[in-house]
């Protein structure tokens, strides 16, 4: 019998210049996914982690995330079966998807991962800066129309 863990949303601990992101980090190494959720408080966004992809899929549900940032290969569901089952959810509506991984690396797996619905594809290691880019570019983008995503 397993117990699935309740998420927790961490509220933002710096000072949101704009209004913030509600994003998902979902890798199942754990020392990445709290350095990650810790920068992106610290910038003003709402963060909930997972660290297996089928926990992600359901988070997704209840927490209705404008980003997900998804490491490609974890256990459970791949980060490219989460972002298929998104852009078929959600079509448009869906969240801003980032991949992530330090195993596929290719320029065919960056292929796959566009044709699965991936907006970006970073590979490990990756400057934090070009992450905080990406959420930043999409965050200005979509302060103009009001709208959530997920």
């Amino acid at each position: 019998m397993t117990s699935k863990r309740p998420f927790q949303v961490v509220p933002p601990t710096g000072s949101a210049k704009r209004k913030s992101m509600r994003i998902l980090i979902a890798d199942d190494d754990r020392d990445n996914v709290s350095m990650l959720a810790a920068v992106l408080r610290d910038e003003g966004h709402e963060v909930v982690t997972a660290l297996r992809g089928d926990e992600a899929l359901d988070i997704c549900r209840l927490f209705r995330p404008d980003v997900v940032i998804a490491d490609v290969n974890m256990p459970g569901s791949s980060g490219y079966a989460i972002a298929k089952e998104l852009k078929e959810r959600h079509g448009n509506l869906a969240p801003l998807l980032i991949a992530m991984t330090g195993v596929w690396t290719g320029s065919a797996d960056q292929k796959l991962g566009r044709v699965a619905g991936f907006d970006h594809y970073l590979v490990k290691p990756f400057e934090i800066k070009e992450m905080l880019r990406l959420v930043e570019t999409f965050q200005r983008m979509s302060s103009g129309n009001g709208a959530t995503s997920a």
